[in-house]
């Protein structure tokens, strides 16, 4: 058996006798533009474990999580000649490095164990909440828990999202710059369970003087939600009747968030929020349209034509091009970008939250965006992103 080989078996036999701590890949050889290292460890999510990756790049981090044995394929394609040539597989016991020698040949290596177990599995241990239930009039007040703060069952799905919200945030919010005031819009607010949550979390936990904008088209919604705000003493939440693309910011924004604004909507947040110099950018893309509209009149040939013949496949493929391009052009902007699972809910399953902080960006970064922006539009047969459109970048 060759040393490639003996390391896979290594990894299946620490996972079974619940030794496997986790692993480490670098040196990376590849194509994908920034993509620095992998880490791998183990979690708990519904009572199965499985592996969680996180593909650092040098400006995102994007985690994924996988069963078992889809994990271990998934090593298999990212440690090769071609991609990360350097893996080290931690374990109680011992540390067993795999690395591609300049003989052309894969060496494997043990040494002393140097990784601690953690007691318990990220996914299921019991954390504290960033936000309470308890004395929390527009929880009552949107029939999420009763007069003593008592989470409702059938509201425990949304409960879980709006603390997982708060949580993916919460230490971006405590690194945004100092300001008197937050100026902070909400685009399509909805019924304003996020929002509302995200004025108490800034007002209440960080202390921040904050002023929020909730914008939603349906004026029911609107008119609920302001009553809502009144009997909250939310003095500075508002919320305002209009669609996304018509709505102008009155003065530069701080915050500017839109979760599950549908398609292109989704591109006019996010173009408001650059354009009025927002320090972070949160957004939660829903339905992919444009894009697959484009992949499907160029009917490009390439390396993975093979898959958009199936609607799902199609679909899921026109999902990841839209939020990569939307990553890099927040990039080319200056935006530090993260992706992240987000708990999604029965009515929108959407679960990618992209993340971007307003950071510094050089000339030669971003011409080198501009390119792989171009070269991945060629490859994919996209004549246009309509976040290019609105930014004027075409």
């Amino acid at each position: 058996m060759d040393n490639y080989a003996s390391f896979f078996d290594k990894i299946r036999e620490s996972l079974q006798r619940e030794e496997f701590i986790k692993i480490s890949l670098g040196d990376y050889n590849g194509t994908e533009l920034y993509l620095k290292n992998v880490y791998i460890k183990p979690v708990i999510i519904k009572r199965e474990k499985k592996l969680s990756f996180v593909f650092r790049y040098k400006t995102q981090d994007i985690t994924q999580n996988f069963e078992i044995e889809t994990a271990i394929m998934e090593i298999q394609g990212l440690l090769k000649v071609e991609g990360f040539r350097v893996a080290t597989l931690f374990t109680e016991t011992v540390n067993l490095l795999c690395q591609f020698t300049k003989k052309g040949v894969w060496s494997l290596r043990q040494e002393n164990p140097t990784a601690k177990k953690p007691v318990v599995l990220t996914h299921d241990k019991q954390k504290e909440r960033k936000l309470d239930s308890a004395d929390k009039v527009y929880l009552q007040e949107l029939k999420l828990t009763d007069a003593a703060g008592n989470v409702y069952k059938n509201a425990q799905d949304k409960w879980k999202q709006i603390n997982h919200y708060i949580e993916i945030l919460s230490s971006i919010l405590q690194r945004l710059p100092p300001r008197e005031t937050l100026n902070v819009v909400d685009m399509g607010a909805g019924k304003g369970y996020l929002t509302f949550a995200l004025y108490d979390y800034l007002v209440h936990t960080l202390q921040k003087r904050t002023s929020l904008i909730g914008v939603e088209y349906r004026k029911d919604l609107v008119e609920l939600c302001n009553q809502i705000a009144a009997k909250t003493n939310f003095k500075d939440l508002l919320f305002i009747r209009s669609a996304i693309e018509d709505y102008q910011p009155q003065n530069d924004l701080d915050i500017l968030i839109a979760l599950h604004a549908c398609d292109t909507a989704t591109d006019d947040a996010i173009a408001k929020g650059i354009r009025h110099d927002a320090d972070l950018i949160v957004v939660a893309p829903c339905c992919h349209k444009q894009i697959r509209r484009e992949m499907e009149k160029s009917k490009v040939k390439n390396e993975v034509d093979f898959l958009v013949k199936h609607g799902i496949f199609m679909e899921r493929q026109a999902e990841m091009v839209t939020d990569g391009l939307r990553a890099l052009i927040m990039e080319y902007f200056g935006y530090q970008t993260k992706v992240f699972q987000f708990v999604s809910d029965a009515h929108t399953p959407k679960n990618v939250l992209i993340v971007g902080e307003k950071k510094i960006v050089e000339t030669r970064k971003q011409q080198e965006i501009l390119e792989k922006i171009k070269s991945t539009k060629a490859y994919f047969g996209i004549g246009h992103h309509h976040l290019e459109t609105l930014l004027e970048m075409e």
